[in-house]
C-alpha cells in the first residue's frame, strides 16, 4: 500500500534549506523518500535557480530555489503493515523447569512478551560540507616582519628611493599625511603604491613592505576596502615566489582565501564555493579591451587593460589555479603581461 502526504505526518519546508538525510515526499502519491545526494544549478547570472535531489531509490527530482515541498518521516514497508494487521501467533506455555528465575505474577513481574516487531528508519547521513582552507598559524604569520617604524615612514622610505618619479611621489604624499585603515580610498592608494613600486619600478623589496601595510588587516565583511587588500595579497604572493620565499608565499595566498571560509551555513556556503569555482574557471581577462585598443593604436587603454588583466592572473595564481588555467600556464601568462606592462 502506499500513502499520499495527505495521509501521513507531513511539514513544509524551504527547498534551499533541505539536507541529506531528510525524507522527501515526491510528486505523486508515494511515500517520503529519503534524499541521498543534493546538487545546485545556477543560472546564467551564476546565481542559484534550481535544486537537483536523488533519493535513496534512485528517483531524481528538480525544485525551484524558493519552493517549499513536504517533508515527514520515513515510510513503513508494506510488508511490516501487513504483519501488523495479522493476528500474532499464539505463544507457547513456557516449561518453569526451563526458567527457574523467571518471575511469576505472585513476584508482580509476568516473563517477557513477545514484542511486535519495530522498523527503525536509518540514521539521517550528514549534511553537504564545504571544504575550508585553514587560515595561517602563528608560526606562519611571523613570516611576514615587522614594520620599521610607522606605516607612514614606511611608505616615506619607499618614495626617498625613488625621487622625482611622478606616481609614487603623488601617492606618497597623500599616505604619509596619514594612513586610516578604514578609509577605502587610502588602502586603494597603498594598493596602487605596492603595485607601481613593482611593476614599474621593479623594487620588490619596498613593495612588498609597503604592501604588508595592508596585508596584515583582516577581512571586515566589507568587500570595497578587501579589494584593496586582496590585490596586494596577490602581488605579495608572487613577488616572494619570485624571490624565493615559498613558505611566506603561502601565508599570503591564506590570508587571501579567508573570506571563502567565513559562512557557517552549509547551504549558503556550499552556494558560495560554486560560485567562486565559477569566477575561478571564467575570469574576465579582457580579451577584447586589450585587441580593441590594439586595434586603434591606444597604447595607454591597451597598457590599462593590461594591467587589469594582470591583477586577475596574480589573483588566480594565488587560488593556486583553476579547473581551467593551471599553475605553470599562469605563471607564463603574468610573464608576458609583465613584459608587456613593462615595456
Amino acid at each position: 500500500m502506499t500513502h499520499s502526504p495527505a495521509d501521513q505526518q507531513y511539514r513544509e519546508k524551504q527547498a534551499g534549506a533541505l539536507q541529506i538525510g531528510d525524507h522527501l515526499f515526491l510528486p505523486g502519491d508515494g511515500p517520503a523518500e529519503q534524499i541521498t545526494h543534493i546538487e545546485i544549478e545556477l543560472d546564467d547570472f551564476g546565481v542559484p535557480a534550481l535544486i537537483l535531489v536523488t533519493t535513496a531509490d534512485g528517483g531524481n527530482v528538480r525544485i525551484a530555489i524558493g519552493s517549499s515541498v513536504p517533508v515527514g518521516e520515513a515510510a513503513v514497508p508494506d510488508d511490516v503493515d501487513a504483519l501488523a494487521e495479522e493476528d500474532p501467533a499464539p505463544l507457547e506455555e513456557p516449561d518453569p523447569s526451563d526458567a527457574p528465575d523467571a518471575v511469576t505474577s505472585d513476584g508482580g513481574d509476568s516473563p517477557d512478551e513477545g514484542v511486535p516487531a519495530v522498523v527503525v528508519p536509518p540514521l539521517p547521513a550528514l549534511a553537504p560540507t564545504v571544504s575550508r582552507a585553514a587560515g595561517p598559524d602563528p608560526a606562519q604569520l611571523a613570516l611576514i616582519p615587522e614594520p620599521t617604524g610607522s606605516p607612514e615612514d614606511v611608505v616615506a622610505a619607499a618614495a626617498e628611493v625613488h625621487p622625482g618619479r611622478n606616481g609614487v611621489a603623488v601617492l606618497s604624499e597623500r599616505l604619509v599625511k596619514g594612513i586610516n585603515t578604514k578609509s577605502g580610498s587610502c588602502l586603494r592608494d597603498l594598493s596602487d603604491l605596492a603595485h607601481d613600486l613593482f611593476i614599474e619600478l621593479r623594487d620588490p623589496d619596498h613593495a612588498l613592505a609597503v604592501a604588508d601595510i595592508l596585508n596584515v588587516l583582516p577581512y571586515d565583511g566589507n568587500r570595497d576596502r578587501w579589494m584593496s587588500v586582496e590585490r596586494s595579497l596577490a602581488l605579495s604572493s608572487f613577488i616572494c615566489r619570485e624571490l624565493g620565499q615559498p613558505e611566506r608565499a603561502d601565508v599570503y595566498d591564506q590570508l587571501l582565501q579567508a573570506p571563502d571560509t567565513v559562512e557557517t551555513d552549509p547551504f549558503k556556503a556550499r552556494i558560495a564555493a560554486k560560485v567562486r569555482q565559477r569566477a575561478l574557471n571564467e575570469p574576465n581577462l579582457y580579451d577584447k579591451e586589450i585587441f580593441r585598443s590594439i586595434d586603434n593604436g591606444n597604447r595607454d587603454a591597451e597598457r590599462e587593460w593590461r594591467l587589469l588583466r594582470l591583477e586577475t592572473l596574480l589573483f588566480l595564481r594565488s587560488h593556486g589555479g583553476s579547473n581551467t588555467i593551471g599553475v605553470g600556464e599562469l605563471d607564463h601568462r603574468i610573464a608576458n603581461e609583465l613584459e608587456a606592462v613593462r615595456a
